[in-house]
């Protein structure tokens, strides 16, 4: 008990088991790091806060045996315990993103506040509230950091989808850009789907044309082309999923790029699980967002569409995308994110926009494919997939103090209830700029305009996806 309750001064012994866990990808470098921030609010508000406001004798820790006494007890307050809020606090921001490895570490973090009665440093009443104190602050956290258990987002099943055996009829675009520039996941594909047309992206020609030019060779020669395919990235399966839309096409999609956040939302991991999820013939509705990009007043050019699966934005949001994406694999993406909105609000320029026939200046507006969750905080995940609305948030620059207030309402967990901060769930916004600004979809860079609609499409497209992977096992965060 003296060396575990030693090891835990100072957090230590958390801190250790948090650089294990943060080894791995995944929940567990989630829980490390939930784990940690969760320490951070535990330590600070016990002795910087309570022990100051209520001090209180500690125990006669010189009636206990030699063995049983620590060596140089401390001197603080004995309430509350810091080592029982700290060890509470851990435990339970662990359990919240990962309940298996909660489980593993709540008899640690049990024994070690028992460990501070035990060598005689703190009454029990001290580490009771200790650990409740660490508890309720890590439960806290899930205001300004939301927890999710899963990583598919809702939508309504179809059984309309053809049965692509061995990949028949299916026209696949390959991007090899995308993800690791060292693999081309064209070798992969023709081996798991041996009788599909599969199309290296060719990197000086847009993709849509490509896989255009793919389908109408198949149908020259008198077969059908049953569904679209694509391997790469956010951007590429974007643009995969317009020609699936134009053409009324069921979509594969296998995630070969970095972060792959469509892939994740449908609920498609690997390969494997896109090769099962068409030889079952099962799918799923997903919404698909267009943008129209209006000319000028003296431009005789006809409106330009782009389409989009996640997001689009003006201003410095692209900013603050890339930094989050540079950030997230060591943060986790909430407490990226917010870090790069601090960055980015310190040199971001207005941007002059009409929104609902009033003028005003922005820090950045935000559109999302479907209603991200939180709603009033940072937008974080989509909860469906076919909601037929468009998310769209903006920060005002017009307000005293805007960014700094912004900042504030972020760190009390309040966004949704400041002047800076304005939000609509709609079908259809539509977005004038004063001067001309990029527009970026799907974290790229794609248009400069003065105007811009954005909207739902009439009709979702059709994704595969296997039915019960996203209703069983998935779903249950103690299954494997």
């Amino acid at each position: 008990m003296k060396t575990l309750s030693t090891a835990a001064n100072h957090s230590v012994l958390w801190l250790g088991i948090a650089a294990v866990l943060a080894a791995r990808r995944g929940s567990s470098r989630k829980a490390a790091l939930r784990g940690v921030f969760a320490i951070a609010a535990a330590s600070t508000s016990a002795n910087a806060v309570l022990k100051p406001l209520l001090p209180r004798r500690r125990p006669a820790a010189s009636e206990l045996p030699a063995y049983q006494k620590l060596a140089d007890p401390p001197t603080s307050s004995s309430f509350p315990s810091g080592h029982a809020a700290s060890a509470a606090a851990f435990a339970t921001a662990v359990a919240m993103e990962s309940p298996r490895l909660g489980l593993a570490v709540a008899p640690l973090a049990a024994t070690v506040a028992y460990s501070r009665v035990h060598v005689g440093v703190h009454w029990a009443s001290d580490v009771v509230a200790g650990a409740a104190l660490g508890t309720g602050l890590a439960w806290l956290s899930r205001r300004w950091w939301p927890v999710r258990l899963t990583d598919e987002a809702r939508a309504r099943p179809l059984d309309t989808v053809p049965v692509l055996h061995d990949g028949e009829g299916l026209v696949m675009v390959s991007n090899q850009r995308s993800g690791d520039p060292e693999h081309d996941p064209a070798d992969d594909l023709e081996t798991a789907f041996p009788r599909a047309v599969v199309v290296r992206a060719a990197p000086d020609r847009d993709l849509d044309e490509q896989l255009d030019e793919a389908v109408e060779a198949v149908e020259a020669v008198g077969d059908r082309a049953l569904a679209i395919g694509v391997a790469g990235g956010d951007g590429t399966v974007a643009a995969a999923a317009a020609v699936a839309g134009r053409r009324r096409l069921p979509l594969v999609v296998v995630p070969t790029g970095t972060l792959n956040h469509f892939a994740r939302d449908v609920g498609v991991y690997d390969l494997q699980e896109a090769v099962d999820a068409t030889t079952a013939g099962e799918a799923v509705a997903v919404d698909l967002a267009l943008v129209e990009v209006h000319p000028g007043p003296e431009s005789d050019a006809v409106v330009r569409v782009r389409y989009f699966l996640n997001t689009a934005s003006l201003g410095s949001y692209p900013d603050l995308v890339r930094l989050r994406e540079q950030w997230q694999p060591r943060w986790g993406k909430w407490p990226a994110f917010a870090a790069a909105l601090v960055v980015v609000l310190s040199r971001a320029e207005p941007v002059a926009v009409r929104i609902e026939g009033r003028w005003t200046t922005v820090w950045f507006l935000f559109v999302g494919n479907g209603p991200y969750h939180p709603r009033g905080m940072v937008p974080a995940w989509r909860p469906t997939l076919d909601s037929g609305l468009l998310d769209v948030r903006w920060l005002r620059a017009d307000v005293r103090f805007s960014r700094l207030r912004a900042v504030a309402s972020l760190l009390l967990g309040a966004l949704g209830h400041s002047r800076v901060y304005g939000q609509r769930e709609v079908p259809e916004f539509d977005v004038e700029l004063a001067v001309p600004g990029m527009l970026a979809t799907d974290g790229e860079v794609v248009e400069e305009a003065g105007h811009y609609t954005f909207r739902v499409a009439k009709e979702p497209i059709e994704v595969y996806r296997r039915r019960e992977e996203n209703w069983t096992g998935r779903d249950r965060p103690f299954l494997p």
